[in-house]
């Protein structure tokens, strides 16, 4: 049994989209239509908070606490893990202009996300919104025409713009709702440029007048190989 050799996993490329597509997609619902402020205020929703799209779409307003000096949001996870995520400034104006107009106050337990027959949306209308503001946004950037775009591909965004900007991976883990850093560990090892960065800066690429200190996510990245 010792000598039968251990199965090689098919480990699945983590795609990501750069800041600028994200804020693409973003805009390209029409602000001027009930629907298309709701599918803003959805793709937002999605980009700053990193949500899954079952989080995203089961969000109630009195899970919003948009009062606050920092606004969050409570969402709910799988296997019951909850978890409270911050809310940016332009999500929650998105969101306080989608309760005014559709009359909730933020202490009731009603959907904020709900489809044509006012009903909460359900995981097809949130790939609806995201497939149809894709088709937009290709126009602009052609670029995104080659993506693989889904709800998803939000929550992989953001967590490669925190492992970017040196967020350490035990957040990532906790804003994301991940069970085991593991999980986490795969967008430090998807990120082929933070990787060059490292080894220029750590003299490996050639240049060995730079002098640096690593950050956090390229040492943990380092010890696990």
């Amino acid at each position: 049994m010792l000598s039968i050799p251990i199965k090689r996993a098919h480990i699945e490329i983590t795609h990501h989209l750069t800041k600028a597509e994200v804020d693409t997609l973003i805009a390209a619902p029409d602000p001027k239509t009930p629907r298309g402020r709701r599918d803003r205020a959805f793709l937002l929703f999605l980009a700053r908070t990193g949500a899954r799209v079952s989080e995203a779409t089961g969000v109630n307003a009195n899970d919003l606490q948009l009062e606050r000096p920092h606004p969050q949001v409570l969402l709910r996870g799988k296997g019951r893990r909850d978890r409270v995520v911050p809310i940016a400034k332009d999500l929650a104006r998105a969101l306080t202009t989608l309760l005014s107009e559709r009359g909730i106050a933020h202490h009731e337990p009603r959907p904020i996300f709900v489809g044509a027959r006012n009903e909460r949306l359900t995981r097809f209308g949130a790939t609806h919104i995201v497939r149809r503001a894709a088709a937009e946004a290709v126009a602009i950037r052609p670029a995104l025409a080659d993506k693989p775009i889904s709800p998803h591909i939000f929550r992989h965004s953001l967590a490669m713009k925190l492992l970017q900007s040196g967020v350490d991976l035990l957040t990532i883990q906790a804003w994301l709702g991940h069970a085991q850093v593991a999980t986490t560990h795969r967008y430090a090892a998807a990120d082929v440029e933070m990787m060059r960065n490292g080894l220029e800066k750590a003299g490996v690429a050639g240049d060995h007048g730079v002098r640096f200190r690593p950050n956090d996510a390229v040492l943990q990245l380092l010890n696990s190989i």
